[in-house]
């Protein structure tokens, strides 16, 4: 049984439902600071053990936007007024020509960019923590 705030009804996700539903999904919210702004954007990814992988091109926000960084994934129901979210912040990272065993098994990965364009970069966000929420809907588990 999970843990739920008796003062916002907010439930606590495990550390294992995050992955799972980390796993399920293929688009989210990357956030960057580039110069002394943060952004958001919304962008295709993939789950490579514990990190998640995405693809930009050279020269990019995301590109630019490299170390501290943010990702969120999240899925609601407007009619039950129910939802989960999951956040992992860590150091993004660019996965270069010279970490070939990674870059190998990285380009493997389902990382279908939906925006046109050649996006050779690969970006891989170590993740340093990860939480997740959950509100409304069955106390068993998320719905997605």
């Amino acid at each position: 049984m999970r843990a739920v705030s008796s003062h916002s009804g907010i439930g606590v996700l495990e550390p294992d439902e995050c992955k799972k539903l980390l796993a399920q999904d293929v688009i989210g919210r990357l956030a960057v600071v580039v110069g002394s702004m943060p952004m958001i954007f919304p962008v295709n990814y993939a789950v490579d053990g514990d990190a998640i992988v995405i693809r930009t091109m050279s020269g990019s926000r995301l590109d630019v936007g490299q170390g501290h960084a943010a990702f969120e994934v999240d899925s609601f129901d407007r009619a039950s007024q129910s939802g989960w979210s999951v956040l992992v912040t860590g150091h993004l990272e660019e996965v270069t020509k010279y970490q070939a065993k990674d870059m190998v098994r990285l380009q493997a990965l389902p990382v279908v960019p939906w925006a046109s364009g050649e996006r050779t970069v690969w970006l891989r966000l170590r993740p340093s923590f990860t939480s997740g929420r959950i509100v409304g809907g069955d106390e068993r588990g998320p719905t997605a």
